[in-house]
């Protein structure tokens, strides 16, 4: 399957492009700093720039089939990165005819009474994100939901019974976003998800 990449760049971008090369996907990896992607034969680099119009994004999905979002500008960039940036993806994929699209959003970010006051911004911008996936499109989405990221190495386990805070291997949750794609029962689904003790495979089986 050829795919999309909006994040290519990001800790969890470079990592999920591995695991579905692995899984024998082409990758379109997007981003704002196209040039620092290795072309690969499975990996095109494309520049995306998601403060462009919804029209110059739509042309650089060209032919995928599905789409992942897993940018963020850490903060600096919330609204035009982290909220429109990805409204602007959704619409440009539907404007494409793309129905397949996985949204990588943050913990308890549909939950408010449930947030840190420390991310407040950064979960309003979250919030808005996923609603408006839910609400305003017609995609077959996944929004998968994790604790803080952690540069540890993946266990290939986790849970998705998540009642507090999680922590998360950036490794775990690139696996995760990876195996969602070949899952058909995580498609109009919000996953939550920390490192726990069950197999990647059979944890999202079990959605």
């Amino acid at each position: 399957m050829k795919l999309f990449i909006a994040g290519a760049t990001g800790r969890v971008g470079e990592e999920l492009i591995k695991n579905l090369v692995e899984n024998g996907h082409y990758v379109y990896a997007g981003a704002r700093h196209d040039e620092t992607i290795e072309a690969k034969e499975a990996v095109k680099p494309v520049h995306l720039d998601l403060h462009g119009s919804i029209a110059e994004i739509a042309d650089t999905l060209a032919d995928a089939e599905a789409v992942y979002f897993v940018a963020g500008s850490r903060g600096k960039d919330l609204l035009q990165t982290d909220l429109y940036g990805a409204v602007k993806l959704m619409q440009a994929a539907e404007q494409k005819g793309i129905k397949r699209y996985i949204h990588l959003s943050s913990l308890f970010a549909l939950q408010p009474e449930k947030w840190s006051s420390t991310l407040t911004d950064y979960n309003i911008s979250k919030f808005f994100s996923d609603r408006w996936l839910i609400d305003k499109t017609n995609l077959d989405y996944t929004i998968l939901q994790p604790g803080s990221l952690m540069e540890t190495p993946g266990s290939g386990k986790i849970t998705t019974d998540i009642t507090g805070k999680s922590e998360n291997s950036i490794e775990n949750v690139a696996a995760v976003l990876a195996e969602m794609l070949e899952q058909d029962n995580t498609i109009k689904k919000v996953v939550l998800m920390g490192d726990g003790e069950i197999p990647i495979e059979e944890a999202i089986k079990n959605i």
